[in-house]
């Protein structure tokens, strides 16, 4: 049974949350406050974690870097600010998901078994050789990426980006596809989600960068 943590000051909200969780057979934890967040991150484990930005003590956006420095939990991010700053911003940050209040919980739900069957499917990976591409590599068993002999860092989305176009590399992927390939879904997708991803991934990539090219009208290619 996946394990949430629901993290948002409005206990009304929360409550809401818990309920239609509980009933999708997930066991669930409360956090009010981004500083209760973190704390309860570093000593449970969790499947996914259900923050808000606008929180006391310490914002969504903050708990989110500070839990990512320690563990690599999926977060879907909730907002009464819909602007397509705070939703770029986010997915900077490795968020897997962003949901603007008022919100459908049914919605919500659908989003939470999208982005926990992707970590299923991304930590059941396939056992694969190295790809290989001049000097960047990417190893699907440890899921790293090298540069040069040089790991970087990069985020669970980067990654597997990263890896799916270079396992179709040559083949000019359209972005409803890789939503539907590597986000698990396409309905909730938005074709800036890519273009936001790949656009940090070409700045961790320096002289590979351009390996990953535009496809005008379609998408992305990995040119080998």
């Amino acid at each position: 049974m996946a394990k949430i943590l629901i993290v948002d000051d409005e206990a009304r909200i929360r409550e809401v949350i818990r309920e239609y969780a509980q009933f999708n057979k997930y066991e669930t934890d409360e956090a009010e406050d981004g500083m209760q967040a973190v704390a309860k991150c570093l000593n449970n484990d969790y499947d996914l974690i259900i923050m808000d930005i606008m929180m006391p003590r310490l914002d969504g956006y903050s708990a989110c870097k500070e839990i990512k420095k320690e563990k690599d939990i999926p977060v879907i991010m909730l907002s009464a600010r819909g602007e397509e700053y705070d939703k770029l911003f986010g997915f900077e940050l490795g968020i897997d998901d962003y949901v603007v209040k008022p919100f459908s919980p049914k919605e919500l739900m659908a989003r939470v078994a999208a982005v926990l069957a992707r970590k299923a499917r991304a930590e059941g990976g396939t056992k694969q050789t190295t790809l290989v591409s001049g000097g960047l590599e990417v190893n699907t068993e440890s899921r790293t990426v090298t540069v040069d002999g040089v790991k970087i860092d990069c985020t669970l989305k980067e990654y597997e980006i990263l890896a799916y176009l270079m396992q179709n590399k040559n083949i000019a992927l359209s972005r409803d596809r890789m939503l539907q390939d590597i986000w698990g879904y396409d309905f909730f997708g938005d074709d800036r989600t890519i273009d936001t991803h790949i656009k940090n991934l070409r700045g961790r990539l320096g002289a590979y960068r351009d390996k990953i090219t535009t496809v005008r009208g379609i998408g992305y290619k990995f040119e080998d």
